[in-house]
Parts: C-alpha cells; sequence; structure tokens
C-alpha cells in the first residue's frame, strides 16, 4: 500500500513538472534583451517614416506590422552618421526597391545611438549590430520559418560590414550581401570575419565607388571583398564630385554642407544601386580587368567566360575560385548608363615621331544618334604604332556608320610645333562596342586620311568589306595584349 502511494505521489509530481518547450513568453524575450539595434519595417506609402517595429522575441509585431511572409526581405544597414540621424538616401533606396518589388518587406535597421560615436568606436560596433541582426534573421526563420533564400541584405559603409558580420553569424546562410562602398580605415587589412568577405553569404557582391588614398586611410575599401567587386569610373571621384562641384556647393549653400562633397563620391554606391532599381531596361555593364589602366585603354570589352556583368540588382551571380575586379564609366547623373568603345588607331609616319599628352577629339555617327566632339588624351603617340584607348558615349547611337577624328591644338604655345607641323597618315580605325561586342572597321574615304595637329578632322567611314582580322605581326600581340588583362 505505501508503494502504491508514492508511484501517485510521483506521477503528480511529473504532471506538474514544466515542459522544456513551453518556457513562457516572457523567459522568451528575454533571449533578445541584449539587442540594442531596431528593426523597423517601412512602407511603399511612407518610405521616410519608421511607424512599426519588428522585435524578436515578440511574435505578434511581424503580423502587426503586416510582414509579407511569402515574398523577399531588404534589411537595409545604413553607415557611420555625423548628426545621430537617417541620411537623406535611406527613403530613397527604401521607395526604390519598392517600386522594384511591390510586394517584398524592405526593413531599415535603426543603429544610430552606436553609429554616432567617434569613428573608431563606431567601427567596433559593427560587430555587436552584426550579431543583432543575425539574431533577428534566425528568430524570423525559427518562429515562423521564414527561408534565408528570400534574405537580401544592403549595407553602406560600416553598414556594410556589419552586413557581412550578420551574415557570418546566421545558422544558414542569407541569398545575397551587397555591400556598397565598404568602409576602409580599421577595415582594408582586417581578417575575414571581422570585415565583409564572400563567405559571409550565397553571393556577395560589391560597388567599390571611393577608394583613393593610401590602404586603410581610404574612405572606401580598396581590395575585392566579394564575388564580384566593381570600381566604377575607377573607383576613385565620381563624375559630379569634383573640386569644381564642391566650389559650387559652396557658393550655394556655405560650407554647412561641405560634408557633402567627402560624402558624394562614397553615396554614389548607393545612387548607382538606386538606378539598378529604377532603370531596368538599362542595365549599367561592368568589365572585368586586372588594373584600372588596362580599363583605361580599352582593353577589357570582353562578355566572354562571365567578363562582362550587369552592375546593381541585376548582376549575373558569378563565383569564381578568386575575386573579380570590374569596371565601367558612368554618367555624373541619374540614369549613370554609359556605352564603351574600344579605339584602335595605327599611326603611319614617314619619320619616326614620338609625342606625349596629346589632346584629341573623336565623333561617332550612328543609325540611333550621334555623339560629337568627344575629347581625349593619349598618354604618348608615336609613328608606325598602334594604339587602343576607351571612350564612352552618353546615349545609344546604334550601329556605327562614320566617325571623325581630330587632333587638337596644345593649350599652351609650343615652338616646336610652330617650326615642325606634326602629321600621321591613317588608314583604318577599328572599334568595339562593350555593350553590343560589335566590331567595326572603318576606312579613310581617300584611301589614307592625313591627321595633322590643330588642322580639320579625318572622316572615316564603315568599311565595304569588314577585312578578317589576321593573327600576324602586331594584330597578333594586341589580340594577347587584350585576353591577358581581360582574365583577371
Amino acid at each position: 500500500m505505501g508503494r502504491a502511494a508514492l508511484l501517485a505521489a510521483l506521477c503528480l509530481c511529473l504532471r506538474w513538472v514544466p515542459a522544456p518547450c513551453a518556457a513562457p513568453a516572457d523567459e522568451a524575450e528575454k533571449n533578445f534583451e541584449g539587442i540594442e539595434s531596431k528593426f523597423s519595417l517601412r512602407t511603399a506609402a511612407e518610405p521616410d517614416e519608421d511607424l512599426c517595429y519588428l522585435v524578436p522575441g515578440q511574435v505578434e509585431t511581424l503580423a502587426h506590422c503586416n510582414f509579407n511572409h511569402t515574398s523577399k526581405t531588404f534589411v537595409v544597414i545604413h553607415g557611420w552618421t555625423v548628426t545621430g540621424m537617417y541620411e537623406s538616401w535611406v527613403p530613397k533606396l527604401v521607395d526604390a526597391l519598392y517600386k522594384r518589388e511591390p510586394d517584398s518587406n524592405v526593413i531599415v535597421v535603426d543603429w544610430l545611438s552606436r553609429a554616432q560615436q567617434h569613428y573608431p568606436v563606431s567601427a567596433a560596433y559593427t560587430k555587436l549590430v552584426g550579431k543583432d541582426v543575425a539574431m533577428f534573421i534566425d528568430w524570423m526563420e525559427e518562429e515562423i520559418k521564414y527561408p534565408l533564400n528570400n534574405v537580401h541584405l544592403l549595407g553602406y559603409s560600416l553598414g556594410a560590414h556589419a552586413a557581412g558580420i550578420a551574415g557570418s553569424l546566421t545558422k544558414k546562410k542569407v541569398n545575397r550581401i551587397t555591400g556598397l562602398d565598404p568602409a576602409g580605415p580599421t577595415f582594408e587589412y582586417a581578417d575575414a570575419p571581422t570585415r565583409l568577405s564572400p563567405d559571409d553569404a550565397d553571393f556577395v557582391d560589391v560597388l567599390h565607388t571611393y577608394t583613393r588614398g593610401s590602404p586603410d586611410r581610404s574612405i572606401g575599401i580598396q581590395k575585392p571583398v566579394g564575388h564580384v567587386d566593381i570600381y566604377p569610373n575607377g573607383g576613385g571621384f565620381q563624375p559630379g564630385c569634383n573640386l569644381g562641384e564642391a566650389l559650387r556647393l559652396i557658393a550655394e549653400k556655405g560650407f554647412a554642407d561641405v560634408d557633402q562633397l567627402v560624402k558624394c563620391s562614397h553615396e554614389r554606391s548607393i545612387h548607382l544601386f538606386i538606378d539598378s532599381l529604377l532603370y531596368e531596361e538599362k542595365p549599367s555593364m561592368a568589365y572585368r580587368c586586372t588594373t584600372k589602366e588596362a580599363f583605361e585603354k580599352g582593353l577589357c570589352l570582353s562578355c566572354r567566360k562571365n567578363r562582362c556583368n550587369n552592375l546593381g540588382y541585376k548582376v549575373n551571380r558569378v563565383r569564381t575560385k578568386r575575386n573579380s575586379k570590374m569596371y565601367l564609366k558612368t554618367r555624373a547623373q541619374m540614369p549613370y548608363k554609359v556605352f564603351h568603345y574600344q579605339v584602335k588607331i595605327h599611326f603611319f609616319g614617314k619619320t619616326n615621331t614620338t609625342k606625349t599628352n596629346q589632346p584629341f577629339q573623336i565623333s561617332l555617327y550612328g543609325t540611333l544618334d550621334e555623339s560629337e566632339n568627344i575629347a581625349f588624351t593619349l598618354p604618348e603617340v608615336s609613328s608606325n604604332k598602334t594604339f587602343s584607348f576607351l571612350i564612352y558615349t552618353e546615349v545609344d547611337i546604334g550601329d556605327l556608320l562614320m566617325l571623325k577624328l581630330q587632333w587638337d591644338k596644345d593649350t599652351f604655345f609650343s615652338w616646336s610645333d610652330w617650326w615642325t607641323p606634326f602629321t600621321f597618315n591613317i588608314q583604318r580605325v577599328r572599334v568595339k562596342s562593350g555593350e553590343t561586342q560589335k566590331k567595326v572597321v572603318f576606312c579613310s574615304r581617300d584611301g589614307i586620311s592625313r591627321l595633322s595637329k590643330g588642322e580639320e578632322a579625318a572622316i572615316f567611314v564603315k568599311c565595304m568589306e569588314q577585312p578578317v582580322n589576321r593573327k600576324r605581326g602586331g594584330a597578333k600581340k594586341a589580340s594577347k595584349e587584350n585576353s591577358a588583362h581581360e582574365s583577371a
């Protein structure tokens, strides 16, 4: 009888032992008490307002904020801030994301209190912000089985490294991280776990728009840190962000907004991505190249074996064994797309002549439009040598029909030019379009054209019969040079 009573008492006790999965709601919330970052689910109607926050541990906030469980989610992470407030690009990016993906969720991560400290302090905080974001993403995946294949992190400056750390800490990999000019100082030589790296997501693409100066002093990180790293305009100063623009800004608004000049090139990465969202039919094309100097010679306009790619949202997800650097030119304002051309000219001369830093103008005429007086400078021009250079147009001129080439006078007076007029003979001009990959050969209407410094332009028309590319001599050498620079 005593044994039966003991068993009955034991069973009664076991009934009151709480099951491990039945932890109270407030206990679940305590697991997220350390998260300081806030997660604002913004709306298409009011992209500049934080109207509703998703709170890890409080599943009801998902329904309250109308989180769409079946659509993709963009997580936007801002960078360092002097003012402690959001910068004007945030609502612009939110708005563009909703215009491109109307059913998506656009979440803005608020870490403003940590981001407005002295730069080294805020840079160190990226580890905690990354941890916050990772915990938030893991919570969504565990709580509502939200697929991480639908998650795209977009981080600007310090926010890019926070996104990378978040991606490295999630239990499952997120689909994509886009780094928008990731910060350089304290990160240029940092180990991969403490900065953005290709291992942080299934695919990592990066835009580098302000990589000037010595490494680690450059505002934007200089080395490639993704699967695809794109350096618009070489990654240095961007068009429209020069000294003249700075003086205009100071004249209009005073020194109060002079920080906009510093941010101009750095922030261009964001506006290039916004451009890719808004101008879906006209993606900007970037080209793989070993160096920006080779790109400036037009040696890298190949699309063979994934050597060209779209900039921004519709980038082709190419993962290579090593980081690939890609380059392109852009306009100064939206839409940023331009059209790239490689031009190759052989300068014939009876005497050996070499000139340096020579100014030229070229005009292109096509089936759709024309682009006249495109100025460029050749570092060297020598008789009986072939030179290659890059030019670009801001309009789509269609299939090329004719071109004009002019050799300008120097801006300063030269006695040697006065006494010895320089002239080269040109038979053909070869042009390759980066965007269409078409090659066109132009011939002189007179069989051979004389190009004299400071004289009228030489005119070339599309040859009636396009000659077959020869693989001997200079042509073979040029072909090898192009391939070497492209296969970076």
